[in-house]
């Protein structure tokens, strides 16, 4: 008998050849999350009842609030998957999805814990030694603990393999000098994870040479300057490191490991549904707008086409989320969400210029207008963050032995 999904007759296209690995198994929500959503659910609308916030754009970026953090420790809505022992709850990763979920779409401020909640806890939980993982783990759940990503620099970008930050052994620990762009929150942040060179170059391996320190921020010997956005707005950071000391006690993982643990970390930055969530408020605010007009058959099916992809890349990132909570690390779907979402939270703002007629404004306080000026500001740093689409495309094309 043939296997009528595969057999094909003569002249008729072939189907496209499978990608093993590239997709997780679908995964649905469990019930047991329900009422978590209820509960996150009515905090949010308590919280903006009180005037609390404003919904905002792309607020895992720009919504440093420690307040709203501290709150979500106390809720245990912080270090959800980290084990009980370290001051976490030891709850799954779908269940910590349904939190985060339902803040992003709130547009609620979450940057101040957002790095340690979402990479740090995960990356000390699988690569710290246990002083690390008590010194720093018990404060995330807290929302008191607050972490950057020291990865990309001046002349590399999303190019990892060329960092030139370099680490220098000394009695005790290593001598740190070099420099990091693009650092989020590094003016509020204790700490981060610096990517950085600790031998010499390997033209045959690029990525060799390569570890993680954990650089505690109030060390001296370290500069931060402000990269401040066209709005005036200071999120990024470049961090200037002239002969800072690191003790051997805040190496992460294993000397000259860093590639392999970086990419590890990356599965948990580019999958979760701030890929694709950044400019959901929006969204939400044009389609509330335009519910009552009579809507031509194109611009319905432009509507359409936008709630399709999204709840396509929802489907994607929660399979995702599914396979960490099974101790896998899926870099290469969490590179294919985080290049789709991009393109995703771009299409969504020129939906909203070409569908509603009222033009973004930096001055409104709140409502569709000042999500539309948020969004239209933010929009060229969507591509860059985790990885510019064309890095993104090459780490799967090479994962699936295309290049």
């Amino acid at each position: 008998m043939t296997d009528s999904a595969t057999a094909t007759t003569a002249g008729s296209t072939p189907p496209p050849p499978r990608l093993p690995g590239l997709v997780p198994a679908p995964v649905d929500l469990p019930g047991r999350v329900a009422g978590l959503r209820a509960e996150v659910r009515s905090f949010v609308a308590d919280e903006l009842a009180a005037g609390a916030w404003t919904p905002r754009e792309d607020t895992w970026l720009s919504g440093w609030d420690e307040r709203f953090s501290t709150e979500l420790g106390k809720r245990g809505w912080l270090g959800m998957t980290v084990p009980t022992e370290y001051g976490g709850h030891g709850r799954g990763a779908l269940e910590r999805y349904v939190v985060t979920e339902e803040l992003l779409a709130a547009g609620a401020p979450v940057a101040a814990h957002w790095v340690a909640d979402r990479q740090i806890g995960p990356s000390l939980l699988r690569f710290g030694t246990e002083e690390q993982r008590q010194a720093f783990l018990p404060g995330i759940a807290r929302g008191e603990i607050y972490f950057g990503i020291g990865m990309s620099e001046p002349d590399s970008g999303s190019d990892l393999a060329s960092v030139r930050s370099r680490a220098d052994r000394v009695d005790g620990g290593w001598e740190l000098t070099g420099t990091k762009v693009w650092t989020s929150g590094a003016h509020h942040a204790h700490a981060f994870f610096a990517l950085v060179r600790t031998s010499p170059k390997d033209d045959t391996d690029r990525h060799a040479g390569l570890s993680q320190l954990i650089v505690e921020l109030d060390r001296p010997g370290i500069t931060i300057r402000p990269i401040p956005l066209l709005t005036g707005a200071h999120h990024f950071n470049e961090v200037v490191f002239d002969k800072v000391f690191v003790p051997d006690t805040r190496v992460l993982g294993e000397i000259g490991q860093g590639w392999h643990q970086v990419t590890s970390e990356l599965a948990f930055e580019r999958s979760g549904p701030e890929r694709y969530l950044s400019t959901f408020p929006l969204l939400v605010a044009l389609l509330r707008e335009i519910s009552a007009q009579d809507l031509d058959a194109g611009r319905r099916r432009d509507l359409g086409g936008l709630v399709a992809r999204y709840w396509t890349l929802r489907r994607l990132s929660l399979s995702i989320a599914g396979a960490l909570e099974a101790g896998e690390a899926p870099e290469l779907s969490a590179a294919v969400v985080k290049d789709l979402g991009t393109r995703f939270e771009n299409e969504v703002i020129d939906a909203a210029r070409l569908l509603w007629s009222v033009p973004p404004d930096p001055r409104a306080e709140a409502g569709y207008a000042r999500l539309l000026a948020d969004a239209v500001l933010h929009a060229p740093g969507f591509t860059l963050r985790g990885g510019t689409n064309e890095i993104l495309r090459g780490i799967v094309a090479r994962g699936l032995g295309l290049r």
